[in-house]
């Protein structure tokens, strides 16, 4: 996934995240975060949110950046910022997209950790395949 964030974040989040989940996890809070992984289910909505990193970016980077055409990297976006996963800022006669908070990058990057160590794998390529990819996103970044 995306390793762009300092460890630091990384601790506050999950330290927040033990704290509060104990007491406030209840019906409320997963009918709250429910439609937000449905959305986070898409594969390409994933790499969208990757491909943005740190950085606001227009539509012909993130075309780029994930290989999605223009009409499905338009789709997911829209999906992305409706959930409010993504905002989008008019620049002239460009539109660019961000992330709402840079610590959604530090969850996801958190989430597949915590998978990638609860699923044996069969091939041990796959974690390799989850390393060359973020290595490629970085590269890309800083082109």
């Amino acid at each position: 996934m995306c390793n762009y964030y300092h460890v630091h974040i990384h601790i506050y989040v999950m330290t927040y995240m033990e704290n509060s989940l104990d007491s406030q996890f209840d019906a409320h809070a997963a009918t709250l975060l429910g439609p937000v992984f449905k959305v986070l289910a898409e594969p390409n909505r994933l790499r969208i949110l990757c491909a943005l990193g740190t950085e606001c970016r227009p539509v012909t980077d993130i075309i780029h950046a994930t290989g999605l055409p223009q009409t499905n990297a338009s789709f997911h976006l829209r999906i992305l910022r409706e959930a409010g996963l993504v905002r989008a800022e008019r620049r002239g006669v460009f539109v660019y997209y961000c992330l709402p908070d840079p610590a959604l990058l530090t969850i996801l990057q958190s989430l597949l950790t915590w998978v990638l160590a609860q699923t044996p794998s069969p091939n041990s390529d796959d974690q390799h395949h989850f390393a060359t990819q973020d290595n490629s996103l970085t590269n890309e970044r800083s082109l």
